[in-house]
């Protein structure tokens, strides 16, 4: 098999959730651009749409899902939806996400579960509905999960999300328990760990301390549009069928200090 062959998605089926924006949208534009059929799921129907939209233009078939994964109840119809359209799965991007910010020792019990609920509860039950319905039966499939260097360590001071980075470390031993589980089934579990990225999740921060990130990344810049693109589609792709339970940085060098 050549190497155009091993990276290629053509017939291959991905659903990214929160895909109508940020991160997920570029992974999104990044496996449809390689032959993947998308099915995209965000909570706002505008955005939604959007994406949608920008994405068909760019030649890319795609099923939008209006769909908030914290509603445990709403995640099977989800995958019928999924299943309904394209008869299949091969590639779930595990990508929806929230964070709040506030000292440990004033944290919000609601903000709490928020961010626990959607970035590893609704993560987990998706995954699970996906790997019984679909990857299992068929001996195949590509987990991926939108980690984040926030679960690899702590934070400086000044920021304050306790929340976010325990469930991203949640996120990174996910997928090494999952990917000794279900290696038997041929399904490869990763994990993508970006540094910092502009997205309406990371603006207030970036706004506050972007000059400060910038000078401790060693690249000297913080993620771009197209950085999350060929980590996604390696992950994806056959290219990477001997790796598995791995947590994949992307972030500049800002771990290297």
């Amino acid at each position: 098999m050549s190497v155009k062959q091993l990276f290629d998605l053509t017939g291959k089926v991905a659903i990214v959730t929160g895909g109508s924006r940020g991160l997920g949208l570029q992974m999104a534009e990044a496996l449809g651009e390689m032959g993947a059929k998308l099915a995209i799921t965000a909570r706002k129907a505008d955005e939604l749409a959007a994406a949608r939209t920008h994405l068909e233009r760019q030649g890319v078939e795609v099923l939008a899902v209006t769909n908030d994964l914290s509603k445990f109840d709403e995640i099977p119809g989800l995958v019928d939806r999924v299943l309904d359209r394209y008869g299949r799965i091969d590639i779930l991007v595990n990508n929806a996400g929230a964070t709040w910010g506030a000292p440990a020792e004033d944290y919000p019990f609601d903000a709490w579960i928020k961010v626990i609920d959607l970035n590893v509860n609704g993560m987990f039950f998706l995954t699970r509905e996906v790997g019984k319905r679909a990857f299992i039966p068929q001996k195949s499939g590509k987990v991926i999960v939108t980690a984040s260097i926030a679960g690899l360590r702590g934070n400086p001071p000044d920021i304050q999300t306790i929340a976010y980075n325990t469930s991203k470390g949640a996120a990174v031993n996910f997928v090494r328990a999952l990917a000794a589980e279900w290696g038997k089934y041929n399904i490869n579990v990763n994990a993508i760990c970006p540094g910092f990225f502009p997205s309406k999740m990371s603006n207030g921060l970036m706004e506050r301390l972007g000059d400060q990130i910038i000078a401790d990344t060693a690249l000297g810049r913080v993620g771009g549009d197209e950085d999350l693109k060929g980590a996604v589609v390696f992950l994806a792709s056959e290219a990477s069928r001997h790796v598995t339970g791995h947590a994949l940085i992307v972030d500049g060098g800002s771990s290297c200090f």
